[in-house]
C-alpha cells in the first residue's frame, strides 16, 4: 500500500544569525553589545516600565546593577542571538531576538520582543520585523519563522497577525513561567508565503504611504494580495 508522503526538499542547512547589523530608514538592528546597556536602562529598566518585561521567561532584579548583569548575558548568549533596536540617532529603542535555530530543518524563532514605548505602534517596530524577516528567509535560508507567546498576551497575538502569521493552535499547559501557568499560542510564516508578505511590508513602508506628520495613509493588511 502506498501511503502519502510528503513533498521532496533540497538537502541544505540554514545559517546562524550573523552579528552584524540591518539598516532601515527608521530603525537599525545592532547586534546588541555593552554598548547599548545604558540607553536600555533609562527605557525599560525602570520601575514604572516592568510592564514590558510581563511575558518575558527571565527579567532583571530591581536596580541597574541587575539589569547590566542580565543584559550582559544577552549579549554573550548564542541561542538567542540577540538584536538591538537603535534609531537613526544611535538611541536604542528595545530589542529581540533570534532563537531555538534549527539549522537542519531550517526553523527559527522570533522572541524574547522587548519594545519599549518609544517604539510601540510605530513604523520602526514594523520596519524592524521586515529586516529580521527578509534576512531569515533570505541570505540566512529558513525555511519557516515561529512567532510563540503566552495565550493571555493579546497585543502579542494582535501583532503577529498583522504581520502576516498563520496562528496554528494553543500548546495548552506549555510551561511554567515565573511560577504560573503558560498556555502557548504559536504562529508562524513560511518561506512560500515570504514573498507575497514582502511585497505588502515593502508598500507599506514605502514614504508615499505616509502623510506629513508620519501617519499612514493605508494600513499594512490592505496591501496582502494586492
Amino acid at each position: 500500500m502506498i501511503r502519502p508522503v510528503g513533498i521532496p526538499i533540497e538537502a541544505g542547512t540554514a545559517l546562524p544569525p550573523p552579528r552584524k547589523s540591518f539598516t532601515g530608514r527608521s530603525v537599525s538592528l545592532e547586534p546588541l553589545s555593552p554598548t547599548h546597556i545604558d540607553g536600555l536602562w533609562e527605557i525599560i529598566g525602570q520601575p514604572d516600565q516592568v510592564g514590558v518585561w510581563t511575558y518575558i521567561p527571565t527579567e532583571p532584579l530591581p536596580g541597574k546593577e541587575a539589569f547590566t548583569e542580565l543584559l550582559t548575558g544577552f549579549c554573550k548568549s548564542q541561542d538567542p542571538v540577540f538584536y538591538a533596536l537603535v534609531d537613526p540617532s544611535g538611541n536604542p529603542l528595545g530589542f529581540f531576538s533570534l532563537m531555538r535555530m534549527d539549522l537542519k530543518n531550517r526553523v527559527v524563532e522570533l522572541g524574547y520582543v522587548i519594545f519599549s514605548p518609544l517604539l510601540q505602534r510605530t513604523t520602526a517596530a514594523t520596519e524592524a520585523f521586515y529586516l529580521i524577516a527578509a534576512a531569515v528567509f533570505g541570505e540566512l535560508g529558513y525555511r519557516r519563522l515561529e512567532w510563540k507567546c503566552d495565550n493571555l498576551n493579546a497585543p502579542s497575538k494582535k501583532a503577529a497577525a498583522r504581520f502576516g502569521f498563520t496562528e496554528e493552535g494553543v500548546f495548552r499547559q506549555h510551561l511554567i513561567i515565573k511560577g504560573r501557568n503558560r498556555d502557548t499560542a504559536w504562529f508562524s510564516i513560511v518561506d512560500t508565503e515570504w514573498p507575497g508578505l514582502k511585497s505588502s511590508f515593502k508598500k507599506w513602508l514605502d514614504p508615499v504611504n505616509f502623510d506629513v506628520d508620519g501617519n499612514q495613509l493605508c494600513s499594512l493588511t490592505s496591501f496582502r494580495g494586492a
